[in-house]
């Protein structure tokens, strides 16, 4: 095809020609996109269902108070021996380690690692991070074999534009439905292969 100005054109730009013509003779008003699915709210209690879909992740949920929350970080991380404690973390951490910029290499030494939230999403069983004080860098909720994090019921939005909204865009986030896993062809499932082997949600009540 030859250009306006008798050049050949790329099939490149012969593409995004067409794409441009197409774009500039159609009136988005005759053809509006529909945008109802941002306000849509799950029917039921947003908690239980977020519940529902983090176990169905197999990730483990532990239900707490305040008052009981220090008890059950500390059955949470079981044998732990050495946990990644990133600053601002509100709580004291058995075998507790400070954030000082480990490597990789050195964090994957480490047997956990504890973080609070940003947000949860119910309709997905999904934490965010958006890497504020308690959360840490992301790569310590990537390398160590285990995460445990802190989240109340408050925190929970009922599906993903929610959280979208209330999320910043300037922040790094990492969302994380259920512990790393993966299926070879056989879809045989393998946990913890590019990411902690165990998430472990302690809900605190609000």
């Amino acid at each position: 095809m030859v250009a306006p100005g008798g050049t050949a054109m790329s099939a490149r730009e012969e593409i995004l020609g067409r794409v441009r013509s197409a774009l500039a003779a159609t009136d988005p008003s005759e053809a509006p996109v529909p945008r109802g699915y941002r306000s849509v709210v799950p029917a039921g209690d947003v908690v239980e269902l977020f519940a529902e879909r983090l176990v169905d992740y197999r990730a483990e949920l532990t239900r707490c108070t305040a008052d009981t929350l220090p008890a059950a970080l500390a059955d949470a991380l079981g044998t732990a021996e050495s946990v990644l404690v990133p600053d601002g973390f509100p709580w004291e951490v058995p075998g507790g380690v400070p954030d000082t910029g480990q490597s990789a290499a050195e964090l994957d030494r480490l047997d956990a690692v504890v973080t609070l939230a940003a947000l949860a999403i119910a309709t997905t069983g999904t934490i965010v991070l958006d890497h504020g004080r308690g959360q840490g860098r992301r790569v310590v909720s990537l390398v160590p074999d285990r995460h445990v994090c802190v989240l109340r019921t408050d925190q929970i939005v009922p599906g993903v534009p929610q959280a979208v909204a209330a999320l910043s865009p300037d922040r790094p986030q990492t969302w994380i439905s259920g512990p790393s896993a993966t299926s070879d062809i056989e879809l045989n499932r393998v946990e913890g292969v590019h990411g902690p082997r165990t998430l472990h949600v302690l809900l605190v009540s609000s």
